[in-house]
């Protein structure tokens, strides 16, 4: 059985080491899948998590995983966060999994579009652009792990 490549990374970022993680993990997975269009889907949907990981991190560490779990490729992001941070979240991605993506998406620009601190469409976007999954589990009550999953077309290169 061949191993699946993957990388775990835990380091204490400022908002421009996401650029270079996005760059690293594009390239990492361009290598590895050969669908390049999941490659750049899987870009963007690790610098919007990055993005937000590092925008609400109260002790200024995250850690991500890309890895490739039988048939999906996931990437999970950790960060430690206010408790009320960590309870918007949740709803937030409760409330846009029982959405269409696109829509869903649309409503998001609309309602965040006069907001001062942010975009508030990074998770929108990994589901309505990226076309992938997104879970959320809270641990110790300020611990977010979030998770953003795609099925695998057309295998790994040789």
């Amino acid at each position: 059985m061949q191993a699946k490549p993957y990388f775990h990374l835990v380091f204490r970022p400022n908002i421009k080491l996401v650029s270079t993680v996005r760059r690293f993990t594009a390239d990492f997975y361009r290598r590895v899948l050969v669908d390049t269009e999941l490659s750049d889907r899987l870009a963007l949907a690790t610098h919007e998590l990055l993005e937000n990981a590092v925008a609400y991190s109260v002790d200024n560490e995250t850690s991500i995983r890309i890895e490739i779990d039988g048939e999906l490729l996931v990437i999970t992001t950790w960060n430690r966060t206010s408790y009320e941070r960590a309870a918007q979240v949740r709803t937030a991605i409760e409330e846009m999994n029982n959405t269409d993506p696109d829509s869903y998406y649309q409503q998001t620009m609309i309602k965040t579009s006069k907001r001062t601190d942010g975009s508030g469409l990074g998770l929108a976007r990994i589901r309505a652009e990226a076309d992938m999954n997104i879970s959320c589990v809270i641990e110790e009550r300020d611990r977010v792990c979030i998770k953003a999953s795609a099925p695998i077309v057309g295998g790994l290169n040789p």
